[in-house]
């Protein structure tokens, strides 16, 4: 069995490496290895997550998934959310959370304990993962909400476009040398903002 921490930020501007400390150090406590981090910058409501994917096509049987906070792994809406338990259970992945005390038992070597707190942290997970989605969709609604007040009240004046980082994604895009995930790192910008370039390109191809 090994553990794997992923640590997820939403933005570039995000230290997603924040929670790696209180990682060490509940994985310290419990005389655990971390034997590897997964880390980066990516939406929590979005399952075009590489790292965590690969943290899943890493893993074996029975590997430990170590996590701050149950929002750091989902955000996800209920179809996207059973897209990715299906991933980790067909691993047997275990999800231990800081914020879900129940999952803390799945670090035990005591097979019995460990079945019989499965099934109480699965619906804890479902749980959670349910309140994050909601956090997640409230927040957006409000800044919709906001962002309209602000308009009728003539005050809004709108993200201001990047456009020379924009002509370097459709360079990149262009030239077809290099993959999303590399333009990602080389651009320092989110999937999405990858997606509605190449979109752009493909408009006006």
């Amino acid at each position: 069995m090994f553990v794997r921490a992923y640590l997820r930020a939403s933005t570039k501007s995000q230290d997603a490496t924040r929670a790696k400390g209180q990682l060490e150090a509940f994985a310290a406590e419990r005389n655990i290895t971390i034997a590897a981090f997964y880390t980066e910058n990516e939406s929590g409501a979005s399952l075009q997550r590489p790292a965590l994917f690969e943290l899943i096509a890493d893993a074996t049987v029975g590997d430990i998934l170590l996590i701050e906070q149950v929002d750091r792994l989902s955000r996800l809406n209920e179809a996207d959310w059973s897209k990715l338990k299906r991933a980790l259970n067909e691993k047997h992945i275990k999800v231990v959370a800081l914020d879900l005390p129940t999952s803390w038992m799945m670090t035990t070597t005591d097979e019995t304990t460990a079945r019989m707190f499965d099934a109480i942290n699965s619906m804890m997970l479902d749980m959670l993962a349910a309140i994050a989605r909601k956090d997640y969709t409230t927040r957006r609604e409000r800044a919709a909400q906001g962002v309209q007040k602000a308009k009728a009240a003539g005050k809004y004046q709108g993200r201001v476009e990047d456009t020379e980082r924009n002509a370097l994604i459709q360079r990149h895009l262009k030239a077809g040398q290099s993959s999303w995930n590399e333009i990602l790192k080389l651009v320092g910008c989110s999937r999405g903002t990858v997606a509605k370039q190449a979109a752009l390109l493909k408009a006006t191809a």
